[in-house]
């Protein structure tokens, strides 16, 4: 994973609370066996009709936060069922980071795991920061996770709350492949020790 350390970027603000993983990658796009590709279809419901043409008025088509790479949502974000592929849409979308009051946690492990951010932040912090990014064009934050801050340019500055050990696992960009790699050296001292015993013989059937 790329490690995340200091994210600064545009802010689009989703202000809708309980937004589940089926909203944010419906269940007809999960038939792709990569983990990219799945940025095109992200909101797809809200951002196109039951005939295709596109829903222009959704935020996210919006030209002012096109190119945004932090999002910014209602409480309880992530929620319904626990398909990876919302943060595999999300980061393939062109966002790093979700700020929200509150997560459903099977959406804040895989975020983990993906080396995605999702800052939690008080009910009052998030809508100050959804406020700015409806009220200025260019809203930026800066997502520092070496310091656990958020801040932008007009005085802004939130601390947030985060497992230390996930915050190492982001910082150093480490995921469980990582994490056991880190004991290379351990696990070949290990089948060192222990040798695979000689295979059997395969003996096959004569047949008259």
């Amino acid at each position: 994973m790329n490690p995340f350390r200091i994210h600064r970027g545009r802010v689009a603000p989703l202000d809708r609370v309980n937004v589940d993983t089926d909203q944010i990658i419906p269940k007809q796009f999960l038939k792709r066996i990569e983990r990219t590709g799945f940025g095109e279809f992200v909101f797809y419901d809200w951002r196109f009709s039951a005939d295709g043409t596109k829903n222009s008025d959704f935020v996210l088509d919006q030209p002012r936060y096109r190119g945004a790479s932090i999002l910014v949502a209602g409480r309880n974000f992530g929620c319904g069922s626990s398909r990876e592929h919302a943060v595999w849409a999300l980061a393939d979308f062109g966002f790093r980071a979700v700020i929200s009051s509150s997560f459903a946690d099977i959406f804040a492990n895989n975020s983990t795991k993906n080396g995605f951010l999702a800052v939690q932040l008080s009910e009052p912090e998030v809508a100050e920061l959804m406020r700015g990014a409806r009220e200025m064009d260019g809203y930026n934050l800066t997502i520092d996770l070496e310091h656990c801050e958020v801040r932008d340019d007009a005085g802004f500055r939130a601390k947030f709350p985060i497992d230390e050990f996930v915050r190492h696992c982001l910082l150093n960009g480490l995921d469980d492949i990582g994490l056991t790699l880190q004991h290379e050296a351990e696990i070949a001292a290990y089948e060192a020790r222990h040798p695979a015993p000689p295979k059997e013989p395969t003996h096959h059937r004569q047949w008259a």
